[in-house]
Formats: C-alpha cells, sequence, structure tokens
C-alpha cells in the first residue's frame, strides 16, 4: 500500500485536514471577535491565499528536491502549527478584542496567526505529491488531476464530516488537537526516520492533551464552567456570585451573554428581558405569543409564570441551546410552550398560525446578526401572521443617532415600511441618541389605538417613561432580502464597543473564574 497508494491517501487525508481546519476556525474566533461576515470574510480569505503561496512554494521545492522525507517533514510542521495554535489562540485572541477595536482588522490578524502557517504548509503537500507521483510525460495530465480531485474530494469530506459531526461531538479543542494528531501520525507513516525523536514526542504530547481536554473539562464543570460546541454555536455557561450572596448562571453564545438566572430564584436577572412585559401594556389582553429566540429561555418561563392563560411558541435555531436550557436553566415542559427548532425566518415563511404579540430576541448581539430577520420581507411576514391590533417588539443593541445608529435607523425604516405605527423605548439612556444600549422598537398593526404612556403600575410606568419623543433621522435605506449589509452598519457598533471596554462582561467572569483556579 505504502508503494502505491500513500500518496493519494496523504492528499485526500490533508484536503479533509484542511476543510476541518476551516471550519473549527468560525469556533475558534466566534467567542471573541463573532460569527459576522467580516470574520467568516477573513477566514476565508486568508486562507485561500495561504493555499495558494502553499502551492506554489509546494511546486517549486518539488522541483528542486522531491523526496518522501520532505513531504513527511512538510505534513510535520503543519501539525506542529496546529498545535501551536492551540497554545496561543485565546491570548492572541483575547488581546486583539481588548486593543483592536476595529473587527475587520482584528479578524485579518487572527487569520493571519492562527491559520496561515499550517495552510500554507497543507498546500504544499499537493503539488509535492504530484511531483513524486509523476514517472513520465505521457500521464502527466491524468496524474495530476487524479491527485487534485482526491485532495478536492478529501476536503469535501471533511466539510461535511466537520459540520454534522465532528465540531459538535469533540468540541473546538480536542477536534484541532485530534488534527495535529493526524498529520503527525501521516508524517510518521510517510517517514519514520524523519525527525523521529520529535515526531514520537510531539505524538506523544498531544496525545497527552487529548486525554488531558478532558479531565479539564469535567473539572470545570464541576466547578459552574461549561463550554460547548453545537452544531450552530460555541455556548459558554458561568456561575457567577453577586454581592447580594445570588449566584447568577449565565449562558454566552459566541461572543455574547444571552440568557441569565438566578439559581436561588425566578426572578428575572437582566433589565432587558423584563422589558418584554411591555406586552400587556400594548395589548393587555393577550392570548398567544410567538418569540424569536430561545437561549436560556429566561422570558419565557417568566411568561409562562406570569400570564397563566396565556401560551408561548419559541422557536429556536439550535436544539442543543433548548437542551442545554433544560439541564441548566430549569426550563422545563409545559403544555402552553411550544418550541420550534428551525431558523425564525424559515418559520415565518411557512407557519399557518396567527399571534396577537411577537417578540425578537435574535437581535440580542452587536456582532452577529441574522440579516434575514431584519428586511422589510421579514416584517410584512410578521405582519401578515399578528391579530388585529397585533404588536412586534424588537430588541435591538445600538445607539439611535451617529455612526453606532445605522442598523437601528435602517430597522425603523424597514419596519416603518410596513407597520403604521412605531414606538421606540431606549432601555437606559433617552436622552443620550448616541448611547449604544438595548433599544426596543414596538410595531403595532393597529392604525387606530392610542397607547398612553403612563400606567397604574409602577413596572411598566417606569419603562414608558423612556419613551423616545425625538426625531429619527431618515436617512438609511429600508432593508429588503436583495440589500441587507446588516454586518456593515454594525461594524461602527462593535469598534465603540471594543474601544470602551477592555474586556466584555462575559469573559471578565471567565478570566476571574480562572484566577480563582
Amino acid at each position: 500500500m505504502k508503494s502505491k497508494y500513500i500518496l493519494e491517501l496523504t492528499v485526500f487525508i490533508c484536503g479533509a485536514v484542511v476543510m476541518i481546519f476551516e471550519l473549527v476556525g468560525s469556533r475558534v474566533i466566534g467567542p471573541f471577535l463573532g460569527t459576522s461576515l467580516f470574520v467568516w470574510t477573513s477566514l476565508i480569505g486568508i486562507i485561500l491565499a495561504s493555499l495558494s503561496l502553499g502551492y506554489y512554494l509546494g511546486g517549486k521545492l518539488a522541483d528542486k528536491n522531491a523526496t518522501i522525507s520532505n513531504l513527511s517533514r512538510t505534513i510535520f510542521f503543519a501539525g506542529i502549527c496546529i498545535a501551536i495554535t492551540i497554545g496561543i489562540k485565546d491570548i492572541l485572541l483575547i488581546y486583539l478584542q481588548k486593543n483592536i477595536g476595529e473587527i475587520r482588522v482584528a479578524s485579518v490578524i487572527a487569520s493571519i496567526v492562527l491559520f496561515m502557517p499550517a495552510s500554507v504548509f497543507l498546500g504544499m503537500v499537493s503539488p509535492y505529491a504530484a511531483k513524486l507521483k509523476l514517472h513520465n510525460l505521457d500521464n502527466t495530465g491524468r496524474t495530476v488531476g487524479n491527485l487534485y480531485a482526491l485532495s478536492t474530494g478529501g476536503s469535501i469530506f471533511g466539510t461535511l464530516l466537520a459540520g454534522f459531526y465532528l465540531i459538535p461531538f469533540f468540541g473546538t479543542n480536542k477536534l484541532l488537537t485530534l488534527l495535529a494528531v493526524i498529520l503527525v501520525v501521516l508524517s510518521i507513516v510517510l517517514s519514520l526516520e524523519t525527525y523521529r525523536r520529535s515526531k514520537i514526542t510531539i505524538l506523544l504530547l498531544l496525545l497527552i492533551g487529548l486525554v488531558a481536554f478532558t479531565y479539564i473539562n469535567t473539572i470545570l464543570e464541576e466547578n459552574g464552567f461549561m463550554d460547548v460546541d453545537t452544531s450552530y454555536n460555541r455556548i459558554f455557561i458561568t456561575d457567577s456570585k453577586q454581592a447580594e450572596n445570588l449566584t447568577i448562571r449565565r449562558m454566552g453564545i459566541n461572543n455574547e451573554a444571552h440568557s441569565a438566572m438566578y439559581l436561588e430564584s425566578d426572578a428575572l436577572v437582566s433589565e432587558y428581558a423584563k422589558s418584554y412585559h411591555l406586552i400587556r401594556h400594548f395589548y393587555p389582553n393577550f392570548e398567544s405569543c410567538l418569540m424569536l429566540g430561545g437561549a436560556g429561555y429566561s422570558f419565557p418561563k417568566s411568561y409562562l409564570k406570569t400570564y397563566p392563560n396565556a401560551t408561548i411558541d419559541v422557536v429556536e435555531i439550535d436544539p442543543k441551546v433548548t437542551q442545554l436550557a433544560k439541564d441548566h436553566f430549569r426550563l422545563k415542559e409545559d403544555p402552553r410552550l411550544t418550541i420550534v427548532h428551525k431558523d425564525g425566518r424559515t418559520f415565518l415563511n411557512h407557519t399557518k398560525k396567527n399571534y396577537d404579540i411577537i417578540l425578537g430576541d435574535a437581535f440580542n448581539c452587536s456582532y452577529s446578526i441574522p440579516y434575514q430577520l431584519t428586511t422589510q420581507e421579514s416584517a410584512k411576514k410578521m405582519y401578515d401572521i399578528l391579530n388585529k391590533n397585533g404588536i412586534v417588539i424588537l430588541n435591538i443593541i445600538s445607539s439611535i443617532e451617529g455612526d453606532t445608529g445605522k442598523f437601528f435607523r435602517a430597522e425603523y425604516a424597514t419596519f416603518k415600511s410596513i407597520f403604521p405605527q412605531l414606538f421606540v423605548y431606549p432601555l437606559h439612556d433617552s436622552k443620550n441618541g448616541n448611547s449604544i444600549q438595548n433599544i426596543f422598537l414596538i410595531a403595532s398593526k393597529s392604525e387606530h389605538n392610542v397607547y398612553p404612556l403612563s400606567s397604574d403600575e409602577a413596572f411598566l410606568h417606569s419603562r414608558l417613561q423612556k419613551f423616545w419623543n425625538q426625531k429619527i433621522d431618515n436617512d438609511m435605506p429600508i432593508l429588503t432580502d436583495n440589500f441587507a449589509p446588516v454586518d456593515y452598519y454594525i461594524g461602527a457598533v462593535q469598534s465603540r464597543i471594543a474601544k470602551s471596554q477592555k474586556k466584555r462582561g462575559l469573559w471578565k467572569k471567565i478570566e476571574r473564574f480562572f484566577n480563582k483556579l
């Protein structure tokens, strides 16, 4: 086998490793810089550039001295580079998050440092293998074509394997370690004599690392910290003590805190989650509610307890998130709660149900917004499934004015093109339009209902007093399925947040946790 098929096997395996490495790269960068279009563009672009450089260097070096030993060295160095990536990724990404305000710049730097070296070496494999495989000029085209077809086949195999199985099963650190192990083993199979001691030493260290990651994860879970990869997200769960001797459990999805609960109480933790109870002011006699986005199901749990005669449907794209909510956030089965695991826009496109209220919690992030839920077509779907006098409440992280308010103003213009009445409630500062905060955009299907800006209920009254009564500039285009540059609009928000906070709240808690160990 070694003499006849080893080169074919080599290019197939390396092709698979390249794509697995690229896909897991989004999980490496995501918790720090998000998973926006900017991050994916940087990651794909840098890896393609690295592979191109590898093709060039591999072909050039192969013409000078093509030996199986040199190919073995190349693959070994690729494995070493992935191992180094495991060791430096968190330190580098925390530094970039802390010091580089522009996400595009930070994601390019991260992609170059973490993913370029290994990708260059992996790119060298195919042209080097082709040189070793060629014996005469009569079958050059067929030989090269076969090897590149095998490399591409490996990439397809690696893509499907990583997306469907490996990332959710192994998680980020284990999977990167496994890739490094595979490359070192492949290098040993090609030539054990080349760097024998180094290869065996590195292989043993990597295998120890695989065992260690499992052991460390167990210890972390016992101490209130979980790091879980799913088919859709990388999720962190952390516990932290508060001054009132209460423990708050938080769920962070990618790089944003999405849900929180008290371990000792059923009261809502997040002020923004409490604000969804404005529903009873705008639609006092509602019976049905649709919520887009579940995460830890903080508000749906409060909803079921507060409104015993109403039902709620929650659309959450990630089934693992729901399972984590059941296991760690006291989410229980309830006949008035229906959970649908589907993309929110897909649900809107196909549902036959009608609702009194629609709550949007899919924008609780300033780094990765599902653009398909921001568009005029999506707003029209919401309008169509609302009952008479129905309302939509969207939670948007933005400012109202300035460059950091572009996304909010675009979303305001979009919903204004569909709904006859809009109301805006900043959560914290209703006087400063440049303040980045949770902003509630409330859209009413009714043309005639009058909604007072006061309430006999103290809680509702305090929220209603934050009504934004100043002008909202009409300077942004309506978002459509054909034109929705959401990542571009929220870029200014990302930069401002990165500059004003040395570390995000979630990562401060993670850092404090590790300092205690």
